[in-house]
C-alpha cells in the first residue's frame, strides 16, 4: 500500500511526472516508511552505505535513495551548491537532456533530520563490472568477439561523455550499465549526484575517470583490452593531441594499478607500465 491507496508505481509516477516541486502524498508517505527500515511489500534494500540508504522496487523498476549525512558541514555546503539529493536530479535531468541514458526521477523531498529522498527508474542493463566478470570473462574464445565490442563501444560512449564536457563523479565500472539490444551495446550512467560539466574538461579530471575504469586486475582487463577501450575513446577527444592523449592513457593505467596494489588485489608477478 502507498499512502493508503493501492500501491502502483507506473501510475503514480504518471499521475506527478509533472509535478516539478512537490511530489504527491502517497510518495513521501512511501518514503517515510522506507527511511525507517521498513521495506513495504515488494521492496527490498539494496546496495545501503552509511551515507546513503538505497532500495529497489522490482515489479515496477524503481529506486528509492535516501540521502544520510556525510558530515555536520553538509547542510552548509549544501546552501552553496545545492544537497546531494539536488544535484543527482540535476544531473540525471542534465545526462537525459544531451541524450545520455540516466535515471528517470520522480519524486523527492525531505523528511524529518534533514533527510532528503529521491525515487527514480531503474535504467536497462547490467555493470561494465559484471559484464566483464561474468558475461563476457577473459579467456572465454567464445566470447571473445562481444567482449571487443563491449570495450570498443564502451570507449565511443564515453569518449562522447566527456567530448561534451560531462565528468562523472565515480566512474567506476559498475556505474556505467550496458544492455546487448539491436546488434550494439547501450549505456546508461548510474550514481549521477557528483557529476560535473565543463566547456573543457580539466585533464586531472579526465585522468580521474579513465584510472576509475581502470580498476580491474590485469587478469580481468587486459592491455590489448585497454588499449581497445583507449583507441575508441581517443577518435571522440579530437581536441587532444597523440602525446597528450598517449600520457592520459599510460598515467590512468599506472595510477590505477597503484590504487589496485595498494588494495592488495595485484597477483605476484602483475606487469606494470613505467613502474
Amino acid at each position: 500500500m502507498l499512502g493508503g491507496a493501492a500501491y502502483n508505481v507506473g501510475m503514480t509516477a504518471a499521475s506527478t511526472a509533472n509535478d516539478s516541486d512537490n511530489p504527491s502524498q502517497p510518495w513521501a508517505n512511501t518514503a517515510a516508511t522506507l527511511a525507517d527500515g521498513e521495506m513495504p511489500p515488494g521492496w527490498s534494500l539494496v546496495n545501503s552505505s552509511s551515507y546513503a540508504r538505497v532500495a529497489h522496487h522490482a515489479g515496477d523498476q524503481v529506486y528509492f535513495k535516501l540521502f544520510l549525512p556525510r558530515s555536520p558541514l553538509e547542510s552548509i555546503k549544501a546552501l552553496a551548491r545545492g544537497s546531494r539529493a539536488t544535484r543527482a536530479r540535476q544531473h540525471n535531468d542534465d545526462l537525459r537532456r544531451a541524450g545520455i541514458e540516466a535515471p528517470h526521477n520522480i519524486a523527492w523531498g525531505r523528511l524529518q533530520r534533514g533527510r532528503e529522498y529521491l525515487f527514480s527508474t531503474a535504467v536497462p542493463g547490467l555493470g561494465i563490472d559484471r559484464w566483464l566478470r561474468r558475461e563476457l570473462p577473459a579467456g572465454h574464445r567464445g566470447d571473445l568477439p562481444r567482449r571487443r565490442d563491449l570495450l570498443r563501444e564502451l570507449g565511443i560512449f564515453v569518449g562522447r561523455l566527456h567530448h561534451s564536457g560531462f565528468i562523472h563523479g565515480d566512474l567506476r565500472t559498475g556505474n556505467v550499465l550496458a544492455e546487448w539490444q539491436g546488434g550494439r551495446f547501450r549505456f546508461a550512467l548510474i550514481d549521477n549526484e557528483r557529476n560535473s560539466r565543463h566547456d573543457m574538461p580539466p585533464g586531472k579530471l579526465l585522468l580521474k575517470n579513465l584510472m576509475q575504469l581502470n580498476m580491474h586486475t590485469p587478469e580481468e582487463l587486459s592491455r590489448s583490452d585497454r588499449w581497445r577501450f583507449f583507441e575508441s575513446w581517443r577518435r571522440q577527444m579530437r581536441e587532444l593531441s597523440d602525446i597528450e592523449a598517449r600520457l592520459v592513457a599510460v598515467e590512468s593505467y599506472q595510477w590505477a594499478l597503484r590504487r589496485l596494489a595498494a588494495k592488495g588485489k595485484l597477483a605476484d608477478g602483475s606487469e606494470w607500465v613505467g613502474k
